[in-house]
Formats: C-alpha cells, structure tokens, sequence
C-alpha cells in the first residue's frame, strides 16, 4: 500500500538516457543503410530504409509521450525534446533522399559525392549514437564522439561545395537541377547531424 502510494505520489522517471540510446542507434542504422544504397542503387535497400524510417517515427511518437507525461526529467525538458525531435530528422532525411532517387520523379543513380557525403553522414551519425549511448553511463565521454559528429558535418559541408563546384561545369541543366536537389538534401541531413551534435554538447556540459 505504501508503495502504491509513493508511486502515486512520486512516479517512476522513465530512463531518458536509455531511450535517446536507443533512439539516436536507429539514427545510425539508417545512415549505414543509406550508404548501403549509394553505393548499390538496390531497391532492396531503399525499402528497408522505409522500414527504419517507420521504426525511427514509433520510437519518436514513444519518447516524445513519454516525455510530455513524465512528472520531471534528469535534464531539461527542452534538450530531450530537442534530440527526440531532430534525431528523428537525420532518419527522416535519409528516407526522403532514398525515396527521390528511387522514384520515378528523378531516377537518380548516385556518384562519388554523393557517396562521399552519405559517409560523412554516416560517421556522424554513429559518433552521435556513441555519444548519446554513455549518457547514463560516462558522459565525459560524450565530448570526444561530439567532436567526431562534427568534424563529420564539416566533411560532408565541404564535400557539398565541391560537388556543386563541379557539377556547375555540365551541360546538361536538367542532370544540373535533379543532382542538385540530392546534393542540398544530403546537406540539410547534414544540418541536422550538427543540431543534434549541439544538443549533445548541451546536455553533456550540463550532467559534467
């Protein structure tokens, strides 16, 4: 009796640490497999992209409730909300960019750059993962994987402007407009990367 009332009283606090681990290794599986189609063009890939791109929206819709019903946080409610929502972006990216290559809409095959830049994706996704895994366990730790994240999202910045300065030299104004767009969305997943890299660093200067 006593104890049903302390948890009344005093809910359990879900272990948000745990999930955001969870959360941001989806991250990570769908960045590996979005290289995994850059360097295939498989169909087979794309779908289990989608497939991880479903699983990211459940495990987001889960940690986001339970942080709305939470009755308090071991940090600020601002900072999970912030990673919940953005590490959700980095997969949702990884879809969007699957799913216009393989489309009829542009029926894009990829190259080099976009390779390239897939890894760098996929580097910074797994340093995220890394870092936001320790967490609940060594936070300190979380510093060094930010720094990974980041010098990721600078090779991948770097990568872009590359590839634009290259492609601008062709001819062909329509392979200009549709490689482009690939280009500016692995970009913007970039954007992404370092968001969340930011809010890691965040939340690590807070628990240190």
């Amino acid at each position: 009796m006593t104890r049903r009332i302390l948890h009344r009283v005093f809910p359990k606090v879900p272990n948000f640490f745990a999930l955001l681990a969870e959360q941001s290794a989806v991250v990570g599986v769908s960045a590996n497999l979005l290289v995994e189609y850059m360097s295939s063009g498989s169909s087979e890939v794309a779908k289990r992209v989608v497939d991880t791109e479903h699983e990211g929206d459940r495990l987001k819709v889960r940690n986001l409730t339970l942080l709305n019903e939470a009755f308090s946080t071991p940090i600020d409610r601002e900072d999970l909300h912030r990673a919940i929502i953005n590490l959700d972006e980095i997969i949702n990216s990884c879809n969007t960019i699957v799913a216009e290559m393989d489309a009829d809409v542009l029926a894009l095959k990829a190259d080099k750059y976009c390779l390239e830049m897939a890894v760098y994706l996929k580097d910074g996704a797994e340093a995220l993962a890394s870092g936001y895994g320790r967490l609940g366990s060594d936070p300190k730790l979380g510093r060094l994987d930010a720094e990974k994240a980041d010098k990721a999202g600078r090779n991948l910045t770097r990568t872009h402007r590359r590839a634009l300065a290259e492609l601008f030299n062709d001819n062909d104004f329509h392979n200009i407009f549709r490689r482009k767009e690939i280009y500016n969305q692995l970009l913007n997943a970039g954007a992404r990367l370092n968001i969340c890299n930011s809010t890691l660093l965040d939340i690590v200067v807070k628990l240190c």
